[in-house]
């Protein structure tokens, strides 16, 4: 026996937290813009492909626009002529936004220490998730989608992700 709502309409209404409710579509309907610059881009073709199906996790909706996306997956290497592009990307995305960095070279530059590249892109934006590998393992991305969602599930609507992130594009 219930009290208010629940007592006089029984089992046909349910009641739960705003930030519940939300938060239970927001994680269950990612729309990712993938910023693939190598290899790692196509790594991620075959995530959404038929085999892995990325649509079994509400992420089948990719988007090339970043106003329609809210989860960046940086898949590749990134030189520092692309970083104030990915910065403008970050920037447009709508909040809530969460970011995956998908294989060594969006981790950690990978093997091209050298004075053209990033040595990983949480020096530009910040990072959510990090996939390894290189290439990463589908199975990877996937694990790393489903922890987005863990996130997402566990997030209040009034807090504020990401205020004293500084990158070294910030002034």
């Amino acid at each position: 026996m219930g009290l208010g709502a629940e007592a006089a309409l029984g089992d046909s209404i349910v009641t739960t937290k705003l930030d519940h409710a939300i938060n239970w579509g927001r994680s269950y309907s990612l729309w990712p813009m993938v910023f693939g610059t190598a290899c790692c881009g196509i790594e991620f073709m075959s995530v959404a492909g038929a085999k892995y199906d990325l649509s079994r996790f509400g992420a089948e909706v990719v988007r090339f626009s970043p106003r329609q996306a809210d989860l960046l997956i940086v898949a590749g290497t990134i030189s520092y002529k692309q970083a104030p592009i990915l910065k403008k990307i970050y920037e447009q995305m709508c909040e809530p936004k969460w970011v995956i960095s998908m294989g060594a070279c969006a981790c950690s530059g990978g093997f091209y220490d050298n004075y053209t590249t990033v040595q990983g892109i949480d020096q530009i934006i910040p990072v959510d998730e990090y996939v390894a590998g290189c290439p990463p393992r589908p199975e990877a991305v996937l694990d790393a989608i489903m922890r987005i969602q863990e996130k997402a599930n566990d997030e209040s609507l009034i807090k504020d992700r990401i205020k004293d992130y500084k990158g070294f594009l910030d002034a």
